[in-house]
């Protein structure tokens, strides 16, 4: 028998998943990763129009719209935001198996109480009720984040950068807090043409030249205590894999001093350099409390010509390939072995590798904190209905899912926090199918916590917020 599209038992298909959702979909949201801008949280301007809310600076759209064969000037080009939603439009009914089809469905519910189903035919009477809503207001940055029951987020921030709105911010009387994270992906990637420029603004945040890798770090951590005393708990670093390359205090000067005269940097020397730096830098967090994210597998800009075109983060990445077991397991050992291996969450953006980080979570876990190594949930192209399943199982197989800190919306939109409520209903399910396949009792108020803790409990506690 087929079911409603998208009815209050949207992906609840088990009578124990529908009470624990029940209880889980009615916990606050912690989003302790996402791309937000504490700028405009700030200043607090609400989007013109629902193009606005939606389209810009979203690479899960344009990819979809690309896929479709959709010109790029109604994607990321100059068409007007009226033609730009028609042509999104357009492409929705072919999206099929696509997270963003229910994504954006959940959106218009949530945010607009839109129940039609968006396509070429209804998007004009779709336009029209949303852009009236947002007329109306409510729809400025704060009264989303709080219209969707957020406590905390944690934005991604660069330790060259200023931090001034989430100075501004914290003198705000607000119902949610803003937390900066500290994100060094530009002081990692030495080998990058980047470097030197990202090296020249940090230069001038510090006040001060830096000669040496020692004077680096120096100059990081006292931006790790500046970002610190607004309330940072939280680190992020991108890698395709994990580095671990030792070096010594001379070579990693020698390395230095190459790449800021613009000198190119080998392949080796830049992964003597990452380890080094990372090293640090987890000590850092590990003294302090804070938890090391590390986002492990994207393949990035693989289209030179539209890289050049339209530059980096506008849907031209995808899944590396790269064996990332050994080192990352040499990396996390060196600093446990110093006792100063902080909090970890480890994302894997190739879902080949769920075993192999579902298995090295055991390796590392102690009694300061429940566990302490976490398994990241399914990320950019894996969150979905099978790679969010997919995570979940390892992590139940190899691991403590109960103890699991559960969903982040990794996202620069305000609008997309039904994705919460996605991972909500998929983690009830399938909860719901241990019970029902005889795997687990069905204990009604066992089960409720277990959904609550994993839909906000184990991340607020994790973080310490």
């Amino acid at each position: 028998m087929s079911r409603k599209f998208m009815d209050k038992n949207f992906l609840l298909f088990n009578e124990p998943a529908v009470k624990m959702f029940e209880a889980a979909g009615k916990m606050p949201i912690f989003d302790w990763h996402c791309h937000l801008s504490p700028k405009e949280i700030y200043e607090n301007k609400a989007g013109a129009d629902l193009a606005q809310l939606w389209l810009g600076g979203d690479h899960y759209k344009w990819r979809a719209m690309r896929s479709c064969g959709v010109n790029e000037k109604f994607i990321t080009g100059d068409a007007p935001g009226y033609e730009k939603f028609r042509a999104f439009a357009a492409c929705m009914p072919y999206l099929i198996g696509n997270p963003m089809y229910h994504w954006c469905h959940l959106e218009l519910q949530r945010y607009f109480d839109i129940y039609d189903i968006l396509s070429e035919e209804t998007a004009d009477i779709i336009w029209q009720k949303a852009n009236e809503k947002i007329a109306a207001g409510g729809f400025s940055p704060r009264e989303l984040i709080a219209k969707s029951n957020v406590t905390h987020l944690c934005t991604t921030d660069d330790p060259a950068d200023s931090l001034e709105y989430h100075e501004l911010l914290a003198k705000e009387n607000l119902p949610f807090r803003v937390l900066p994270a500290f994100r060094p992906d530009k002081a990692l990637s030495i080998d990058l043409p980047s470097f030197t420029g990202w090296l020249a603004d940090m230069e001038n945040r510090a006040g001060k030249g830096i000669e040496s890798f020692k004077e680096l770090c120096d100059v990081l951590k006292e931006r790790i205590e500046f970002f610190a005393s607004l309330g940072c708990c939280a680190s992020d670093h991108g890698f395709s894999y994990i580095p671990y390359e030792t070096a010594s205090e001379d070579e990693l000067d020698s390395i230095f001093r190459a790449a800021k005269s613009g000198a190119e940097v080998s392949t080796q020397d830049a992964d003597r350099y990452k380890t080094a730096l990372l090293r640090f830098l987890a000590k850092e967090y590990a003294s302090r409390g804070w938890v090391m994210e590390l986002h492990i597998g994207p393949m990035r800009n693989n289209n030179r010509r539209m890289f050049e075109k339209i530059g980096p983060d506008t849907g031209y990445d995808s899944i590396d390939d790269q064996l990332v077991a050994r080192k990352l397991s040499r990396f996390l050992d060196s600093l446990d072995y110093e006792n100063s291996l902080p909090k970890t969450v480890i994302f894997t953006l190739n879902p080949r590798d769920n075993f192999v980080f579902g298995s090295m979570l055991g390796n590392f876990q102690s009694d300061e904190a429940q566990s302490k190594i976490q398994f990241g949930s399914a990320w950019w192209f894996n969150d979905h209905i099978d790679g969010m399943r997919e995570q979940m199982k390892a992590l139940g197989n190899l691991g403590a899912l109960g103890k699991f800190v559960g969903m982040v919306t990794d996202s620069r939109s305000f609008l997309s926090y039904p994705r919460h409520e996605y991972f909500r209903r998929i983690v009830c399910n399938l909860l719901g199918e241990f019970v029902e396949d005889g795997l687990y009792p069905d204990d009604e108020k066992m089960l409720k916590k277990l959904a609550e803790d994993i839909a906000y409990n184990n991340a607020k506690e994790y973080f310490g917020i």
